[in-house]
């Protein structure tokens, strides 16, 4: 089966062996949506070196990486420890075929005006999950007096001066809230965000920020108060742990009938999800820094619908829809954040998954079993998805596109392979070489 003229260039794809129960222990890797905040704020270090521990290995963190090199910002990455030195940041049109290729490169926004009271960002990419509105990122910016123009797919943003104000979010927005607290830590004066995101990668870069001089307040509720200050230097900071690679395999665990402990997490940001895996029926053990999830080989069924957090995380949503399809009953999901977050269910229909959609609701009809297939990677999450799907599918199951598994699980197959995963990475053979998948 072809998938999309043109796509086989360096084009990967995971076979999976499902069927086997996942037993061991594995250690989670730094929280993606952290890291990728936490080193645009980086460039705000107007002297020292930035030490930032727990790094994971993916490709948005690379992609990041790139765009400081290309703006004479000296890094060095060894293992998961990264070293910034921004003392001679030059400033920098952000080029569309890096921007293009992540969605959290709209970091860069608010970074680039606080250090240099300008910035021109093209309007990120990322994982096709529907309108990613940039209107909180505008108004939040636009209020601490900086002049916003969107032209030909470019944000071009500029300011004489940066003034506290407060502000109020429409919508909770994290990128909007990180934004603009990057934006207000260079403004003059106090900033204050009304309706505020509270996700935990909110509250790690507002910590970084403050190792390097900032001084914001509140981070982790809906109220934050930053007083502006422009001078930050170096400092040294350690990355939270990936509540969502902690939460994937805590499913996978539930899922496979398996017994799972999961290391180095914050268990409190898995509150939401361990609730649930409870609800279907898993056991689930609290450690200090460490759950232990047991499957008991009875999947009940649930209701499950995503919110902020501390909310059921939208970026879990596709594993547990996954991890229901062979549960007994009928589930109903309600996805609440994103408008287009179903675009695996057709994958996971071709295993065998009776799921029906409906606007931002899916229900969800429990089947005994699913068969293996080749099946497409629409996204970082549904990558994840239709990977629990081979590994609990029977025969074979053929993952295609891992680029955007890759922006997000760092050792993803290594680590399932530790578990008694059988997964192996292997590259696609294109129709040229007389061999179509």
């Amino acid at each position: 089966m072809l998938y999309g003229e043109g796509r086989y260039e360096d084009l990967e794809k995971f076979s999976i062996i499902g069927g086997q129960k996942l037993n061991g222990e594995v250690s989670v890797s730094g929280a993606k949506n952290a890291a990728v905040a936490i080193i645009p704020a980086a460039i705000m270090a107007m002297n020292g070196v930035c030490k930032i521990e727990n790094v994971p290995k993916i490709c948005d963190v690379e992609i990041v990486l790139k765009i400081l090199n290309e703006m004479n910002i000296k890094t060095s990455y060894n293992k998961d420890v990264l070293l910034i030195d921004s003392t001679e940041a030059k400033y920098y049109i952000g080029s569309y075929e890096l921007f293009s290729k992540m969605r959290a490169s709209y970091y860069l926004l608010g970074a680039l005006l606080a250090r240099f009271g300008r910035a021109e960002v093209p309007i990120p990419g990322g994982c096709p999950l529907g309108p990613r509105p940039i209107d909180q990122h505008m108004k939040g910016i636009e209020a601490l007096g900086a002049k916003v123009i969107v032209e030909h797919g470019i944000m071009k943003v500029q300011a004489e001066k940066l003034i506290g104000n407060t502000i109020y979010l429409d919508v909770i927005s994290v990128g909007a809230t990180i934004n603009t607290m990057l934006a207000a830590v260079g403004a003059e004066g106090i900033t204050v965000i009304e309706n505020a995101a509270k996700e935990p990668h909110v509250v790690d870069t507002a910590i970084f920020l403050n190792s390097m001089g900032a001084n914001i307040k509140g981070a982790g509720t809906d109220t934050i108060k930053i007083i502006g200050k422009k001078n930050l230097v170096g400092s040294a900071h350690s990355v939270i742990p990936d509540q969502i690679e902690a939460g994937t395999f805590m499913i996978i665990a539930a899922a496979t009938n398996g017994n799972i402990l999961i290391k180095n997490v914050i268990p409190k940001h898995l509150e939401a999800v361990t609730a649930k895996l409870e609800e279907v029926g898993a056991r689930i053990q609290i450690l200090e820094d460490s759950i232990r999830v047991n499957g008991t080989g009875q999947l009940n069924k649930v209701n499950v619908k995503t919110l902020p957090y501390p909310g059921f995380p939208t970026d879990l949503q596709p594993i547990m829809a996954t991890m229901l399809s062979i549960a007994e009953g009928s589930s109903l999901v309600t996805e609440g954040i994103w408008d287009s977050r179903y675009k695996y269910v057709g994958e996971l229909r071709r295993l065998g998954a009776d799921i029906n959609v409906d606007g931002k609701l899916a229900i969800i009809n429990g089947s005994s079993r699913l068969t293996g297939a080749p099946v497409h990677s629409t996204d970082l999450r549904a990558g994840a998805a239709l990977v629990l799907a081979g590994l609990i599918a029977d025969g074979v199951t053929e993952v295609i596109d891992l680029s955007h598994i890759d922006r997000g699980y760092e050792n993803f197959e290594r680590k399932l392979q530790s578990l008694g995963a059988q997964i192996v990475r292997q590259m696609v053979i294109r129709p040229e070489d007389g061999i179509a998948v």
